[in-house]
């Protein structure tokens, strides 16, 4: 186990001013619990209240519920049922609530959505103009049979409708499940194949990199193979109006609403844990795994999330670079509960340029602005430099998920975007549809590190022998129920999937499948999934840590990294894909290994360094590492379909280099 001591001469990269910290909401959230408690002990300090939030945890979830003001009947008590148990733990069992309820509980002139296409369209979407469209799809879905527990499938770019069309799902306790228009049919069918929807919801097209794609051709093959499809409801985008003769059930949208233009908004409610939305893992070992997630335990982190750690308010512009196939999208999504105004972009994130979502920041006045690590890494490495061609004057906020953000990648943002910015770097997942690790804007942030754990999540990094371990390296693991915790997996009568997917590691303790570090002061230093850990000589690396170092050599755009299996040992191999116009050779090699070892450990450096025209990569732009490993070992991919090149795992089959010592 590899063990790290804190430096003390560490100092925070930024640290909040009194005047953040004076109005931030997680401040006045404090406040509040010390006048609820009758308190007036040390819960002023952001390490007492997560102490409170982990050992009261039924005592914290109401305060958060009554501080967000969520809408909701029935009896709060009692708060958790079986919270001994993990799964099995139920959280307010008494309570009914609709989630689309509490996303529109606004109904004024204010911006609700911002919306700009690759394409230069752009439009906006008041609260009241939403309710409005809300209400007309809710009630021609209803009129077509959508009712409670049906499923409603969204394939759709990052558009308004796709909201609408959510929002609308969930007003009638129906499920919604979304994936992104570039997906393949096999790739869609292997998804909401196994959900079988009622109603499916599809752009005629989208546009992405200057180029326009058809979605209809895909979507008539679906339509054709899930029999339980009854209607294709088919959106307009870059195309006005698509033919949809050859898709089976297929009607506009205009036309499907059109009896419906003056339904007035109607919610059913539904339990606390009632399904909202079916999310999908990866799918790159096999079927993706339907992940269910309930309406009121998604709500109620979202908005914990959203306000206390993201300083979310009513007067901010929020925007993430997401697809519909990413739990981030379900997350900015939830930003309405708040009032504030959600931005959304479709597109590709460097078109014309890599400035592309920079200039949104300035021509939008965006205050929270949420991207994906490699992303930021990417417009480093393009040489762009927000500070000197772009205001940000609206600027807050920035939030970096998807994969680990390098110490680097925090220089980059205070150097060369913006100095006075919280960089909020946060973890979690699919799996429980937010995070395990967030920003705080009453903590200073540390080069490399996430800010801290999320309240009310009781989150530890364990060794190989289950024990919690601070300023060591382990499996990052929760040690108590917490509400957003799936309903369950899809088709899992028994639980059985969804026990051996978080449980089987340790008995009652959720193992999350990230390599993580504790920090003496409360931070997250994530390694990257624990499923692809490296283990040279039995010792345990994390890849993370080895891209860190690589991809600040000028050559190098990104890295990928495998064990392979060798001599009864593994061998660490590093994959690199290196600007145009520049090859691999002994000089860039041991230029790499010397990166390696001078800022890790000689175990981290790899014995093989081979390059290749492209990584692959999943829908969502995550780097697959356990299929090029299965590659390189000869094993199947068991679903490719998942993926957005497969035909760049060519690259790493049969590599002569890897037959050699």
């Amino acid at each position: 186990m590899l063990s790290r001591n804190p430096n003390p001469m560490e100092q925070p990269i930024w640290s909040p001013s009194e005047e953040r910290i004076e109005r931030a909401n997680l401040l006045r959230f404090m406040r509040f619990v010390r006048e609820e408690l009758g308190d007036n002990g040390d819960l002023n300090r952001h390490a007492a209240l997560y102490e409170f939030s982990i050992r009261q945890p039924e005592r914290f979830w109401t305060l958060v519920w009554d501080f967000c003001g969520i809408k909701a009947s029935g009896e709060r008590t009692p708060v958790l049922v079986d919270g001994d148990k993990m799964p099995g733990a139920r959280w307010f069992p008494n309570v009914r609530l609709n989630f689309a309820q509490n996303l529109l509980r606004f109904d004024d002139e204010r911006v609700a959505l911002l919306f700009r296409g690759e394409d230069g369209s752009s439009v906006r979407i008041t609260y009241a103009e939403l309710r409005r469209q809300v209400a007309a799809l809710a009630a021609a879905l209803k009129a077509s049979g959508v009712g409670i527990g049906d499923r409603v499938a969204g394939f759709m770019p990052n558009i308004p409708e796709t909201v609408i069309a959510m929002l609308a799902t969930a007003s009638l306790g129906a499920v919604w499940s979304s994936c992104s228009p570039d997906f393949g049919v096999n790739g869609v069918i292997d998804r909401f194949g196994q959900i079988q929807p009622k109603v499916l919801f599809t752009a005629g097209s989208y546009q992405y990199g200057g180029k326009r794609f058809s979605c209809l051709d895909k979507i008539a093959e679906v339509a054709t193979q899930i029999t339980s499809i009854e209607r294709v409801i088919v959106v307009p985008y870059t195309e006005r109006p698509a033919d949809i003769s050859h898709v089976r059930g297929a009607q506009h949208l205009a036309d499907f609403v059109a009896d419906h233009a003056d339904a007035p908004l109607e919610f059913t409610a539904t339990p606390f844990d009632h399904p909202l939305y079916i999310m999908y893992s990866s799918g790159t070992t096999g079927v993706p795994k339907c992940i269910v997630h309930g309406a009121g335990g998604t709500l109620l982190q979202h908005l914990k999330e959203l306000v206390l750690h993201t300083d979310l308010e009513r007067e901010d512009r929020i925007f993430y670079y997401t697809t519909c196939g990413w739990m981030m999208w379900n997350w900015l999504v939830s930003s309405l509960a708040v009032g504030a105004t959600v931005v959304l972009y479709d597109g590709n994130p460097a078109w014309p340029g890599p400035q592309a979502l920079w200039d949104l920041i300035d021509e939008f006045g965006i205050s929270v602005f949420g991207t994906s690590a490699k992303w930021i890494s990417a417009v480093e490495k393009a040489g762009v430099k927000p500070r000197e061609s772009h205001k940000l004057t609206s600027l807050r906020t920035i939030l970096s998920t998807g994969s680990p953000l390098a110490p680097e990648s925090y220089d980059y943002v205070y150097r060369d975007v913006k100095a006075r910015v919280m960089l909020a770097s946060i973890s979690g997942g699919t799996d429980i549809v937010s995070c395990f690790a967030l920003g705080s804007p009453l903590k200073p942030v540390y080069r490399g590190e996430l800010q801290c754990r999320g309240l009310g999540m009781k989150v530890a990094v364990l060794n190989e022998a289950g024990e919690p371990v601070v300023e060591e390296t382990g499996e990052l693991s929760c040690l108590a129920p917490f509400p957003c915790m799936p309903v369950g997996f899809w088709n899992d009568p028994d639980g059985s999937k969804y026990h051996a997917a978080y449980f089987e590691t340790h008995a009652n303790v959720w193992c999350h499948g990230d390599f993580a570090r504790l920090t003496a002061h409360g931070g997250v230093v994530i390694y990257g999934r624990s499923d692809a850990t490296l283990n040279p000589g039995g010792v345990r690396i994390g890849t993370a840590e080895i891209y860190r170092q690589v991809e600040q050599l000028p050559e190098v755009l990104e890295s990928l990294c495998i064990g392979q299996d060798w001599d009864g040992d593994v061998r660490v191999v590093l994959f690199v894909r290196l600007r145009e116009g520049v090859q691999l050779d002994d000089a860039l090699r041991e230029r790499i290994r010397t990166q390696i070892r001078a800022n890790t450990t000689p175990r981290h450096v790899p014995a093989k360094i081979i390059q290749v025209p492209d990584l692959p990569r999943t829908i969502s732009g995550k780097i697959v590492e356990l299929a090029v490993r299965n590659v390189v070992h000869g094993r199947p991919v068991k679903n490719t379909d998942a993926l957005a090149n497969p035909q760049a795992l060519e690259h790493f089959r049969d590599v002569a280099e890897l037959a050699s010592a």
